[in-house]
């Protein structure tokens, strides 16, 4: 919900960690696009591209931290990297949806390191994975094991991902007197 008043524009948010909702001025915003792009420049850095002192951008991101706003601090691993040459893009269909089927299905998604996201979704499938593998025999192993072994599994459909157009976590988080792609004047 955007509300503009004064010099600030207000962005009200939810944490995931309570439901306590607090505003969200345009240095908080501008201050969560900086880190989403490189977590690891000096508050010095941080303080230079926001505006704000060190001091100033350090308590906002604690008050991030704090209310979950920010949720991890981590490093992204080039999957090639590592020996994990294919991602797949995974389709999945459950036989029977009662919730105890589908926290067991959850449950052994949250618990295999080959699945980098697994999302529980509207429409023709009940789930979408992303994850990776060594090559097909690996992708196969995991089939076997947590597909074709379980019988609640009705159906699954396998996309093998060509090229990594775009990948990323990065939230859009746009001031409401930004100019976003949806209301930029394209005949200039």
């Amino acid at each position: 919900m955007l509300e503009k008043t004064q010099d600030f524009t207000w962005l009200t948010c939810r944490s995931s960690h309570s439901q306590k909702e607090y505003a969200m001025d345009t240095f908080d915003a501008k201050l969560l696009n900086v880190i989403q792009q490189n977590n690891r420049l000096t508050i010095e850095q941080i303080s230079d591209a926001v505006g704000l002192s060190p001091t100033a951008c350090q308590r906002r991101l604690k008050k991030f931290r704090d209310n979950g706003t920010i949720s991890a601090d981590i490093a992204v691993i080039s999957p090639e990297s590592v020996g994990r040459r294919m991602t797949m893009i995974v389709q999945v269909s459950l036989e029977r949806e009662q919730p105890e089927h589908l926290d067991r299905f959850k449950k052994s998604m949250l618990s295999t390191h080959e699945v980098m996201q697994c999302y529980y979704v509207t429409g023709s499938a009940d789930f979408i994975l992303i994850l990776t593998a060594k090559d097909m025999k690996d992708y196969e192993r995991f089939t076997r094991q947590f597909f074709f072994d379980n019988p609640n599994i009705r159906h699954f459909e396998t996309s093998v991902v060509m090229d990594h157009v775009k990948v990323g976590l990065s939230i859009p988080i746009i001031a409401d007197d930004q100019e976003t792609p949806a209301n930029k004047d394209l005949s200039k």
